[in-house]
């Protein structure tokens, strides 16, 4: 499986054709967003087992999404009934969840060799009754959360692009962790772009709320306007990973027309 190389350019081209997408169903996919967005309010409710929970079924969660954008992007309307309708091919979601578990085990690892360096910094903020100095601790954590944000880079990837390469394609593990490297690899100024691209959008909107604060707009008012806006922008996010993979792997013929011999029937 070949990956394309792309102009940096690209990675503005995936946020616009994300958009696009959007607009063809903009109800569906933000039913999606919302429903995604409890999820990980739920999840982050339940200590410890809810996160990591969220973790595992994250690849899932990115094929069901991509499985959607496909359908929309082939001029399927996206009834309650076909969201989980990818889970139904054989092996699919046997395949995914073992890609959520080796996501899992990765994450925890990156965590591990990022915190043992430090351990002796952040053991120093407890003091012998256990309380915490606070902002001593802010400081020991600068540290480890430098070294995991370099290691999560490499995770993201890694399993960037093996949710679409195990679902449709049926690549094993390793391969589609590989391809997914060499894919982020060949395009990471693409991919440098479009990330670029999403923080200034989301650092944007909260500057536009900040200075509406300071001019007097009810704080109230701003929270009922920012919270479906978030909701709004995460959808358009979640569109978006179905072009940048179309557009590394498949050929742009391919977005109207069955896209592999390999793939099957969603």
């Amino acid at each position: 499986m070949q990956a394309a190389i792309l102009p940096v350019s690209a990675g503005w081209s995936w946020i616009a054709q994300g958009y696009e997408l959007f607009r063809r169903q903009p109800l569906a996919m933000f039913f999606w967003s919302v429903l995604t967005s409890f999820v990980i309010m739920l999840a982050s409710a339940i200590p410890l087992l809810g996160q990591l929970a969220l973790i595992t079924f994250t690849p899932l969660l990115t094929f069901l999404t991509l499985c959607a954008c496909r359908n929309i992007d082939r001029g399927v309307r996206m009834l309650p009934g076909m969201w989980l309708q990818p889970l139904r091919t054989p092996g699919v979601t046997g395949r995914l969840t073992r890609l959520g578990l080796a996501y899992l085990a990765a994450s925890l690892a990156a965590a591990l060799i990022a915190t043992l360096p430090f351990v002796s910094s952040l053991s120093g903020t407890i003091d012998d009754q256990g309380q915490i100095d606070y902002a001593a601790m802010a400081s020991a954590i600068r540290a480890p959360l430098a070294v995991f944000g370099v290691l999560y880079l490499l995770l993201s990837a890694l399993f960037w692009h093996t949710p679409a390469l195990i679902g449709w394609h049926r690549v094993p593990l390793a391969r589609a962790l590989f391809f997914s490297m060499v894919a982020c690899w060949r395009n990471k100024w693409g991919f440098l772009l479009y990330a670029l691209s999403w923080v200034g959008l989301f650092y944007g909107m909260q500057a536009v709320v900040d200075m509406l604060v300071e001019a007097g707009v009810s704080t109230s008012l701003l929270q009922w306007i920012l919270v479906p806006g978030n909701i709004l922008v995460a959808a358009v996010l979640y569109c978006s990973f179905y072009p940048a993979y179309v557009m590394i792997f498949e050929s742009r013929s391919a977005w109207d027309s069955t896209a592999d011999q390999d793939e099957p029937a969603q």
